[in-house]
């Protein structure tokens, strides 16, 4: 099967950049179009924001600087058809629904998190959440 429409789902960790990593390759051998996405979790600073209301516009800083900096490594590794999706709200669901139907997506790459057994149990990896929800081929990479 060859794969045209590769999102790779990144957000700075080291789990990430193994994800990304892989995908050069992969993009690489199917003459694919990358689509590099990072999300938001809005969640995660809605309360704190009522303290400090920089976060919101740091978080949008920071993930328009984190994808430049991987199109940019994509492009020195060779790949041409790249495109950034910088999306807010939970990961878990606008990876696998929304970013990937949006992009007609046929292949999504994340990393594995380094959550323990507990917290898998209780809340959920991100990456379980996509395998679960993506109607599209799901590379978890290690």
């Amino acid at each position: 099967m060859e794969y045209h429409n590769i999102v790779v789902a990144v957000d700075g960790s080291e789990a990430a950049e193994k994800a990304f990593q892989k995908s050069l390759d992969i993009a690489k051998r199917n003459h694919a179009r990358m689509i590099l996405a990072h999300v938001v979790d809005a969640r995660t600073f809605a309360t704190a924001e009522a303290y400090d209301r920089t976060l919101a516009e740091r978080s949008d800083t920071y993930a328009k600087k984190l994808l430049n900096d991987y199109t940019d490594r994509a492009k020195a590794a060779g790949l041409t058809d790249l495109l950034q999706s910088v999306e807010y709200g939970s990961p878990k669901v606008k990876i696998a629904k929304d970013i990937a139907q949006d992009f007609k997506a046929d292949l999504i790459i994340c990393g594995a998190t380094g959550m323990s057994a507990v917290e898998r149990f209780l809340i959920g990896s991100v990456s379980e959440s996509i395998t679960r929800y993506a109607e599209c081929d799901v590379l978890v990479v290690r």
